[in-house]
């Protein structure tokens, strides 16, 4: 797999080039299309000559029928009937400029279509200009670049690696083009895991589906899990991306694997479904965090009022700075009768923002009251590129089996635990994460692959064996629930009496509280019980304010997951003979330090 970073670097320094003629933040505008076509050139190249001889024999068939012999011919879902490629538009210096143009209008319509929406035409000739007079040298480099040996995954790392790299540079944000490997894998390991056996069958056909779906890691990485699952399985990947060039780049890749790339669609989820009416067996998604939707927010809003439930944000809208759960709410929307299950990274966000009967809560309650929050897995901090928060899988499921009905699972995989042992390598039994030898980034962790004892197979394990310990938390879909009431005083006059308002006690509002009362009350045992507002109210409040009363009206539901609290383990506050045993130590430490400088 290090071969990725090889080319990745070699690719990148073409950058080099473009110095002085273009700023930092627009070399993606040359080194990604430029990349595209590069790739195609290797992959189309061993039968190049054979298409070329092949074109005479259907010059006059109509343009589907010459696509098709054509096609077939390169051996591809695609195929370039031009004269020129590579090696002989750099036999030509003169005339780079046409012939690339040539080359490129030679590709057959799903191709060129891809490379229109990086708008290179523009780059060719902001190169070709002879006051750059930089394009010969920029194919030249590129053509030195041999591609034909990396797989489509590898070829995913160095997409993934340049515009990382162009992020960088152009101070954008690169954690919302693409997700780290390790982590997609984790997601698909529990995405397929209880439907392994069917994905084994013979001829059995699925689908799976990114809403935010980049440069297409997550459907390579999926349909690479079936494949070795069952090399006959067909998985059929469908996605939509708002940004063109990572657009471009995952429709190329789709084609050259011999997926359909018109599964794959351009522009804003929210706003224009490009897969409208379509419903897919498996979804995965690593949508920008806290993403503002403002832009969008007619339409989504209208969409909310007009159609309800009938529409995909029925639920509730989240505030305006934060649209993750918009998309959870789409691909909910997309989810099989039959059963669909749907994997999605999260910031903590979602799981609490909101209080009662805001949209946030409104939404995690139509989630968890129709039974389909299965599992949620808090991973470790540091693994984005471009953040360093912690991060949170959900597993949504329409169809769960029958032991984990009514119920959630919370996986703290964050490693906490054993973070203070790590800097002592001899007792290093952190089981979820291991320190990056070099940083990406806020990238500084990374999640191993070390079968089950560690990392991802570890925790696949954890949420396969469905089991409560240390790390898994098994809870009843009430335990999320509570009732957001607000308790009201009477309002006294000064000699101390309740002031009335037509026969009953008038509420002060100065002394206006509110209480969250849960819907399941902890027993000592652990077990959890039911309990009514009522109860609380006199267990908990009466005795303190045995003049309060609940206003009814105002009683709100509300729903949120409180990740942290559940995996809580005090720690005693150490003694003071420990603490002054320590300052007397840096203090003697402190002396003798300053004795060796005096001597």
């Amino acid at each position: 797999m290090n071969n990725f970073k090889e080319k990745a670097d070699k690719i990148w320094e073409v950058a080099n080039l473009l110095r002085g003629d273009y700023k930092r933040s627009d070399y993606g505008k040359v080194i990604l299309p430029m990349t595209v076509l590069r790739r195609l050139d290797c992959v189309l190249a061993p039968n190049k000559q054979k298409v070329l001889d092949t074109l005479p024999k259907v010059e006059k068939s109509s343009e589907t029928a010459k696509d098709k012999v054509l096609n077939a011919t390169a051996g591809m879902n695609f195929h370039n009937r031009s004269k020129f490629d590579f090696d002989k538009i750099i036999a030509d210096p003169n005339n780079v400029a046409s012939n690339l143009r040539n080359y490129i209008n030679g590709f057959s319509t799903s191709a060129r279509e891809i490379i229109e929406y990086f708008n290179f035409d523009d780059q060719i000739d902001r190169m070709d200009d002879p006051k750059a007079d930089i394009l010969y040298r920029v194919v030249k480099a590129f053509q030195e670049i041999d591609l034909s040996d990396m797989s489509s995954m590898e070829m995913g790392y160095a997409f993934e690696h340049l515009i990382r790299k162009f992020a960088e540079q152009s101070n954008e944000t690169a954690g919302e083009h693409f997700t780290p490997r390790e982590v997609i894998k984790l997601m698909v390991n529990m995405l397929f895991n209880e439907d392994s056996e069917i994905l084994t069958k013979e001829g059995i056909v699925k689908t799976l589906y990114d809403p935010a779906c980049g440069t297409g890691g997550m459907l390579s990485v999926g349909e690479q899990h079936v494949k070795e699952l069952n090399p006959n399985a067909e998985l059929k990947v469908f996605g939509q991306e708002i940004n063109p060039e990572s657009y471009a780049i995952c429709k190329s890749d789709m084609l050259i694997k011999g997926q359909n790339p018109s599964n794959i669609k351009f522009g804003n989820t929210f706003t224009v479904d490009g897969l409208e009416d379509e419903q897919f067996d498996y979804m995965l998604s690593n949508p920008p965090f806290g993403v503002d939707w403002k832009k969008a927010q007619k339409i989504i809003k209208a969409e909310h009022d007009n159609k309800g439930m009938q529409g995909r944000f029925g639920a509730g809208l989240p505030r305006i700075n934060d649209g993750s759960l918009l998309f959870l709410q789409h691909m909910i929307s997309k989810m099989k009768p039959s059963g669909t299950r749907i994997a999605i990274v999260f910031n903590g966000s979602p799981l609490f923002s909101g209080a009662a009967g805001s949209g946030e809560s409104e939404i995690r309650k139509w989630i968890i009251e129709n039974d389909w929050l299965e599992a949620i897995v808090a991973l470790p901090d540091q693994l984005f590129y471009n953040t360093g928060i912690s991060t949170y899988v959900w597993l949504v499921n329409n169809k769960k089996e029958e032991k984990r009905k009514g119920k959630v699972q919370l996986i703290n995989a964050t490693g906490t635990k054993d973070e203070e042992l790590i800097a002592d390598e001899k007792l290093d039994i952190n089981r979820f994460w291991k320190k990056m030898d070099k940083s990406l980034g806020s990238k500084r962790k990374e999640i191993p692959e070390n079968g089950n004892t560690k990392g991802i197979g570890f925790v696949s394990q954890i949420y396969g064996n469905f089991e409560e310990n240390e790390f898994s938390k098994i809870l009843p879909n009430d335990y999320f629930g509570y009732w957001r009431v607000t308790v009201e005083q009477p309002l006294k006059d000064e000699d101390g009496k309740v002031v009335k308002s037509k026969g009953k006690p008038k509420a002060d509002s100065k002394l206006r509280d509110y209480e969250n009362i849960p819907f399941l009350r902890t027993e000592k045992d652990g077990s959890f019980v039911p309990q009514t507002i009522e109860q609380y109210f006199e267990r908990e409040v009466t005795p303190h304010l045995p003049e309060a009363w609940i206003d009814e009206k105002k009683t709100k539901v509300g729903y949120e997951i409180n990740f942290t609290k559940y995996f809580y383990e005090f720690k005693p506050l150490r003694s003071l003979t420990e603490i002054k045993a320590d300052i007397l130590a840096l203090e003697k430490t402190s002396l003798e330090n300053q004795q060796t400088v005096l001597d």
